[in-house]
């Protein structure tokens, strides 16, 4: 995993005086471009990812959720138009982004200075995972813009969460940090259709 607590640049030293967890922000921000994104989508899980699958969805409030592997972009589109979405899931992130934003309000105490570090955070996603899905999506014979835009817009947003378990202080084991690191091992969490968590 990358680490986001490196403190080795001056900038994010001075920030850390007087923001601590927007120095982290910012560290991760600065890592967004060295993850291998969406490079392992199709693979087997390896145990730590299905551990980390199993967590998500145990953190979010569902244990029951079985995780199953999506093999390829054609079914990954199935599952991303899937008209069957389990609301409470994404319900539930809603209410742990709008937790996590009052936290980091309140620790930063400065509401420009977080807009600022979460803007860097998803600019410079956004710059990065387009392209990524679109190779990934290429070497498969894939180009269908919406799913890539798809594909790009929720590793945007994995990375926004992210970016506010830091800010708001929280722990590794967080329902976004483990959504995040699955991403970073090259997957596309697809979100939960019933009672199944589908990664990509």
């Amino acid at each position: 995993m990358v680490d986001w607590f490196d403190d080795d640049q001056p900038d994010e030293l001075a920030l850390a005086e007087d923001f601590p967890t927007l120095a982290a922000v910012a560290r991760f921000a600065r890592m967004i471009p060295d993850v291998s994104w969406f490079a392992a989508v199709g693979e087997p899980l390896t145990p730590a990812e299905r551990a980390d699958a199993e967590a998500y969805v145990m953190a979010l409030g569902f244990p029951d959720a079985g995780v199953a592997t999506v093999s390829d972009w054609e079914e990954a589109e199935t599952a991303a138009k899937n008209p069957d979405w389990n609301t409470s899931w994404w319900e539930v992130e809603e209410q742990l982004r709008a937790a996590l934003t009052a936290e980091a309000s309140e620790i930063v105490a400065d509401d420009d200075a977080l807009m600022v570090a979460l803007t860097n955070v998803t600019s410079t996603a956004s710059e990065v995972v387009h392209g990524a899905a679109a190779v990934a999506a290429s070497q498969s014979g894939i180009a269908d813009p919406a799913l890539i835009r798809a594909a790009a817009g929720a590793a945007t947003q994995a990375c926004y969460q992210a970016a506010l378990v830091l800010a708001a202080g929280e722990e590794e084991d967080h329902a976004f940090a483990l959504k995040y690191r699955l991403f970073e091992a090259g997957r596309w969490p697809l979100g939960i259709v019933g009672a199944t968590f589908n990664i990509f």
